[in-house]
């Protein structure tokens, strides 16, 4: 029994320090059973406690707390799981459960106080004490790097907020260039996400919880800007293929390969390589609408009608898939050509920014 006991203690502890190297050490996206348990707990416990909640400016508030949430269960089930490991290893050496599990605990709490006489409860406690250190150690490295990945992904979400309106939408940054005579510098734009996407596939694989770290703001989310840039960079591309900077097409491709490194790390299933011709929610009338906006703001178009809408299709269908699972997963806010969200209430609202000048002061 006691042996039995010892030999569960090793295979436990073996799990639960590979469950804290892959989440805390090991880049590259893996996403450990008892992380996924963890988030897919705490977010059930979220998604009832909101369930009444009306608008969502306050249920935006109410999950803003659910990232501290899941760091603050998986950071208990470590602890809990090492002392359980501890506890099991120590039973062979003590006189039952409960002296081992005070020893355990004294181990792992107060850095190695050894109760049990005898050079196996001493190697047990010794190595208690070294993970526990070594587990807060890399906790207390942890969290200053989750808050540096999320501050440097929501400046450009913060800057986008004057290019594309909030929430943010596609069209509208087509449109308000037009309006300042910038179409020219949209390639600034493009490059500027370009980048922020391949940083954000780093850090998103790496550390799968800055997923449901929110924007702030209740208009703002990081994945509603990614798909603001990415419909832009398409459009112009479907609109005005000749004028259209070359950073436009990069943008789109590093937009989409890294929400499928993002997909791929969440075991989210994707097409790898759609057809061009593959249908998208966007409809061509809403697609005419948001060209006539943009036309009459004085955006230079080159393509017009179903050609056009077939071009910016077959730039959509590589991303939209995943771009809409992740906005409902998020519960990201209501945007134009954003998807589903989980609340049936969830309506859009999208106020654009009229052009008032001294000579049209109305706008």
């Amino acid at each position: 029994m006691k042996i039995a006991a010892a030999l569960l203690g090793i295979v436990l502890f073996g799990l639960t320090i590979s469950s804290v190297l892959r989440s805390l050490v090991v880049p590259g996206g893996t996403i450990t059973r008892m992380t996924k348990v963890t988030d897919q707990l705490v977010g059930a416990a979220f998604i009832l406690v909101t369930l009444r909640v009306r608008t969502y400016a306050r249920r935006n508030a109410m999950l803003a707390a659910q990232p501290a949430a899941v760091l603050f269960v998986i950071l208990g089930a470590w602890a809990l799981s090492f002392l359980a490991c501890a506890a099991l290893l120590l039973y062979p050496a003590t006189s039952g459960l409960p002296s081992a599990l005070e020893e355990a605990g004294s181990s792992l709490v107060t850095l190695g106080i050894i109760h049990s006489p005898g050079a196996y409860a001493t190697a047990v406690d010794v190595v208690t004490a070294f993970t526990g250190m070594i587990v807060v150690a890399l906790q207390i490295a942890y969290l200053p790097t989750l808050y540096a990945a999320y501050n440097h992904r929501e400046t450009e979400v913060t800057l986008l907020k004057a290019e594309a309106g909030q929430p943010a939408w596609g069209p509208e940054i087509l449109r308000r260039a037009a309006m300042g005579n910038y179409v020219a510098d949209l390639s600034d734009i493009y490059h500027s996400w370009e980048r922020w996407a391949a940083e954000v596939a780093e850090t998103h694989t790496s550390y799968p919880i800055l997923l449901r770290y929110r924007s702030p703001g209740n208009g703002n989310s990081w994945i509603v800007s990614l798909l603001a840039v990415l419909d832009a960079a398409s459009m112009h591309l479907a609109l005005a293929p000749e004028q259209a900077p070359m950073q436009a097409r990069l943008c789109v491709q590093a937009g989409f390969q890294a929400l499928r490194d993002i997909a791929q790390s969440l075991r989210i299933p994707f097409d790898p390589d759609p057809l061009p011709t593959e249908p998208i929610s966007v409809t061509r009338s809403d697609f005419d609408a948001a060209v006539t906006r943009i036309r009459n703001a004085g955006f230079p178009i080159e393509r017009d009608g179903a050609d056009a809408f077939r071009h910016f299709q077959g730039w959509r269908v590589n991303y939209e898939q995943v771009l809409y699972r992740l906005c409902y997963n998020v519960d990201a806010v209501p945007a134009p050509w954003s998807g589903a969200r989980r609340w049936k209430d969830a309506t859009v609202h999208f106020a654009t920014t009229p052009n008032r000048t001294p000579d049209n002061p109305e706008g």
